[in-house]
């Protein structure tokens, strides 16, 4: 089977995660060229990887090599830039989360997809974590009859603004960056939400943005969930990046804790088990959980493009996701309750 020819856009903090987890799968895809705006980050990230091309203007890339698809991992602003160049050039795209930097350029975005009849993806990779997977597998099965009641967690005070330093520049920070993630795992374990109702608080008096946000949605099938962010919580049981899930049903209840523990507990008693990582040797191990879920975000988005699957996180599908993120910003600014 011919190899399909990628570029991607961006050697940044993630980019060599990125190109370690599509160098699993590179019996079906070929890495041929890197853009990055400074070249001496892309000629390092060629040389790691053996890439033959690079460049510092992403026009001269798109037109000079043949492509099936770019992989965009540069920063939110240049995303609705980078998709339009694409595709209007016939590549599919692949593009990191979040989609754009408001709800109307990511619109747009899907339009010029569809119009241009290109493939149009986002790298949610949060829902591809292992621990999820499982724990989305155990709710599926009933063992916990009908969930009623749920509460998702991404709580600590790692210094996010370290590796990423322009994340203190945004003026809307946690729900665009983290709740892109946490708002989506909540689509992924429960379906669609039919109200949101948000509040948001700074406690870092060094960020413009939002530090902590708390969401609470009413699901489609009468659930209750809320999901937390939090880069300002000092507690004792802090497991950066860790994601931390409590469901609730009428027979029992699944808890996702720390260190990858699932709990399921029913009038029978408790049963645990663990589910870690896979620990590639691109991973750093402090991430291991997310860096392993860019491989099955990635696999999952091969395997659409290659026909053999609907992928899961496809722009249509993630642009559910994007209408949470910002409705819970105007939830938060207008102290309402958004209906859908």
């Amino acid at each position: 089977m011919k190899k399909l020819r990628f570029a991607v856009m961006g050697c940044g903090f993630w980019a060599k995660f990125q190109i370690g987890a599509w160098m699993e799968l590179n019996e079906h895809v070929e890495l041929i060229a890197l853009y990055n705006r400074t070249l001496s980050k892309a000629e390092h990230l060629a040389e790691l990887y053996n890439v033959p091309a690079v460049y510092d203007e992403a026009e001269k890339l798109l037109d000079n090599e043949k492509l099936d698809f770019i992989d965009i991992i540069t920063d939110v602003e240049t995303h609705p830039v980078f998709t339009k160049m694409a595709a209007k050039r016939g590549i599919n795209i692949i593009c990191q989360k979040p989609m754009a930097p408001t709800f109307q350029q990511a619109r747009d975005m899907m339009e010029t997809c569809r119009t241009n009849k290109v493939d149009f993806y986002i790298h949610e990779n949060f829902r591809w974590q292992k621990p999820i997977r499982l724990l989305k597998e155990k709710l599926a099965s009933g063992i916990i009859g009908k969930p009623f009641k749920a509460n998702i967690s991404f709580c600590n005070s790692f210094p996010v603004f370290d590796n990423q330093p322009f994340l203190a520049e945004l003026e809307q920070f946690i729900i665009t960056d983290l709740g892109s993630h946490i708002l989506d795992v909540s689509r992924c374990l429960f379906g669609e939400a039919k109200s949101l109702q948000c509040k948001t608080q700074r406690v870092n008096p060094n960020i413009k943005g939002e530090d902590v946000a708390n969401v609470f949605m009413e699901m489609e099938d009468g659930l209750h969930c809320y999901a937390e962010m939090s880069y300002a919580s000092i507690l004792e049981e802090e497991r950066f990046p860790q994601t931390f899930v409590l469901i609730e049903g009428d027979k029992g209840s699944l808890y996702l804790g720390p260190d990858f523990e699932i709990r399921i507990t029913t009038k029978s008693g408790t049963t645990k088990e663990l589910v870690e990582p896979v620990m590639y040797d691109w991973v750093d191990p402090d991430y291991a959980v997310v860096h392993s879920s860019i491989f099955d975000c990635n696999e999952d988005i091969l395997m659409g493009m290659l026909g053999k699957k609907v992928a899961e996180t496809t722009g249509e599908d993630n642009f559910k996701t994007v209408q949470l993120v910002f409705d819970s910003y105007h939830s938060a600014a207008e102290s309402s309750i958004i209906k859908y």
